[in-house]
């Protein structure tokens, strides 16, 4: 038996099932643990649980060496000092992703971008989390004038300029393992190896991915 391949470009298709009941398990300080039970098709009836999201962005910012813009900071859970790319969550009522990623960047590297492409969407870990990330590319970078107090995680974070192809090595060879980095940097050697500009991107008011019943 061979399972159905439609036609056309690939794509993720929307197509939420009906939820017949919803529990809050766990308000969390920033994310939620909920339960939904699933109407899924033909009767079947199951329970899932996930952790509900905000939602995040993240830059990767290159310049005209082809450095990448590195961040080290220490993650609690996986008891590491991770080496990662800017990047923050969609918190604030109002504010367009494309103005959080750039807010991020400068918060947390003291470097503003001239100018942001859509580079990446993804979703983490859909089997239990509903987070999407969108990662902006960011070229024309410049010194900003602005200066910001770290707290917490942040208050030892540290960054640094990496070749674009030292950093692919650190990820191929294991040494580099934020998700959100692998799949941002991976992403650019993609664009660079296929000889494509970064003006073939999409632009960075691009249509974000929808969040199940908020977007």
């Amino acid at each position: 038996m061979t399972a159905d391949r439609p036609e056309g470009p690939l794509h993720d298709a929307a197509g939420r099932r009906p939820v017949a009941a919803q529990h809050l398990v766990h308000e969390g300080m920033v994310f939620d643990l909920v339960r939904d039970t699933v109407d899924f098709a033909d009767g079947v009836r199951f329970d899932r649980e996930y952790v509900r999201h905000t939602g995040a962005v993240a830059v990767l910012a290159v310049d005209a060496e082809d450095r990448v813009l590195l961040i080290r900071q220490y993650r609690h859970p996986v008891g590491h000092e991770l080496w990662e790319i800017p990047a923050g969550l969609l918190d604030l009522d109002g504010e367009a992703p494309q103005v959080a990623a750039a807010r991020e960047l400068v918060e947390e590297t003291g470097w503003e971008p001239a100018s942001l492409r859509t580079l990446v969407d993804l979703r983490p870990s859909p089997g239990g989390n509903d987070e999407v990330i969108r990662v902006y590319l960011a070229e024309g970078v410049r010194a900003s004038d602005e200066e910001f107090e770290r707290t917490d995680e942040e208050a030892e974070l540290l960054h640094r300029w990496v070749p674009l192809g030292e950093a692919v090595d650190a990820v191929l060879e294991g040494r580099l393992t934020n998700g959100t980095a692998v799949a941002a940097l991976l992403a650019l050697q993609t664009l660079r190896a296929r000889g494509r500009e970064t003006a073939s991107l999409r632009p960075a008011d691009a249509p974000f991915m929808a969040r199940p019943g908020r977007d």
